[in-house]
């Protein structure tokens, strides 16, 4: 079986290394450097599994059926699967996925004209896309499957997977299933064929859902910091109730990265002639948790803040939408001077900020500095040092 993975993120690698253990992968992106990378069996992403894989790929102790080409044609022909994991950013200005990456596959799938080919849609797309996809095109040899990953454990992730759903219940659906399952180290995973519609559903609501957990044990964080009290001993407290639980309750600067701060705006999209309050409440949510990180911040009159990271999460290089951007802007906002250690940004400055890769510089310049997770690397200035973070982990 040869299957096609267009687009070499987080998801669509992670899937390319599970897959190539079961099939022959081809994996497809219009980066030339990281098509080199990945014949190289180098991982263009931090990711400890992905890393571990390929590192056994090159030494040959692990054989992986993959490889990248900048070719749709050549990706395509003769594919059995083509998924595709191409990147849908919000589009703030017309409040919707911008889907044109996922569109222009499609239409380069459709023109290889090839009726044996199944296109899979991994990237996160709103509620009701592949129905009007299937109506645009007259197609029907389309399904979307949700992905549920995290930033540098996408692979454990596909590996251990809670859950597989496939909008589909045709005979490629099934196929599919057991492809994903067959690649995976957990036995008896939970398999659930829906159709397209509801898939999408079940992505943007269980992010929704994670989205609103983060929120609400920032808002206990924020009531306890402004009434003094102590938000680890309130916290502990009411996760001990087992309907609660004590995972996912770590306070933070908001919630960042790849997928909740756009699947919640979706959401509320796609909300537009339904009645609600949670789900906007969500998104406002996390706004004012980044306010109010900000004006604690102030509150100590620092002259320069130190932000330790633009990436929020350990062992993830990714910081795509993260929660301290707003918090820089709102800090800029007031005047004050602001430094970013971030080794992993080649680049002199970010946002108007400068930028460095020099640790011990960047401890002397700042009088307090901020880091969404604490840190060993900070444990010399810990007197400078502000978080959330009273747990000690993601």
């Amino acid at each position: 079986m040869k299957i096609a993975i267009a687009g070499t993120g987080y998801v669509g690698l992670s899937l390319a290394t599970l897959l190539s253990q079961e099939a022959e992968v081809v994996a497809l992106d219009i980066i030339p450097e990281k098509v080199r990378m990945l014949n190289e069996f180098i991982s263009p992403i931090q990711d400890e599994y992905i890393e571990k894989y390929f590192k056994e790929a090159k030494e040959g102790t692990r054989k992986l059926n993959l490889r990248a080409t900048l070719d749709y044609k050549e990706a395509f022909d003769g594919a059995d699967f083509v998924i595709i994991s191409t990147p849908t950013n919000y589009d703030e200005k017309q409040n919707f996925f911008d889907t044109s990456s996922v569109e222009d596959i499609i239409e380069k799938v459709i023109s290889m004209n090839d009726s044996n080919i199944t296109m899979v849609i991994k990237s996160t797309i709103p509620v009701g896309y592949v129905e009007s996809i299937r109506a645009k095109y007259g197609i029907s040899n389309i399904f979307f499957s949700p992905e549920f990953l995290r930033e540098g454990r996408a692979l454990y992730d596909n590996l251990y997977p809670s859950r597989i759903i496939v909008g589909s219940d045709s005979e490629k659906a099934h196929v599919f299933a057991k492809l994903l399952e067959n690649a995976s180290l957990k036995r008896d995973v939970p398999v659930l064929f829906v159709n397209s519609t509801e898939a999408e559903a079940i992505k943007l609501f269980a992010n929704t859902f994670l989205a609103l957990r983060v929120a609400y044990f920032n808002e206990l964080d924020t009531y306890a910091a402004t009434k003094g009290l102590d938000a680890k001993s309130i916290i502990d407290g009411v996760s001990l109730d087992p309907r609660i639980g004590t995972h996912y309750n770590n306070p933070s600067f908001g919630y960042g990265g790849y997928c909740l701060p756009k699947d919640t705006k979706q959401l509320l999209a796609n909300y537009k002639d339904v009645p609600q309050d949670l789900i906007e409440a969500i998104v406002k949510s996390n706004d004012t948790r980044k306010k109010f990180i900000a004006q604690d911040v102030l509150g100590r009159e620092p002259e320069v803040v130190g932000i330790y990271r633009l990436t929020m999460k350990s062992n993830s290089d990714n910081f795509r939408a993260s929660a301290i951007q707003d918090v820089i802007k709102y800090i800029m906002a007031e005047g004050k001077d602001v430094i970013i250690y971030e080794p992993a940004l080649d680049e002199p400055e970010f946002n108007g900020a400068p930028v460095t890769s020099d640790l011990d510089s960047f401890k002397e310049s700042a009088s307090v500095i901020l880091s969404n997770r604490i840190t060993p690397e900070l444990s010399d200035v810990s007197e400078k040092v502000y978080t959330r973070d009273l747990f000690a982990r993601d």
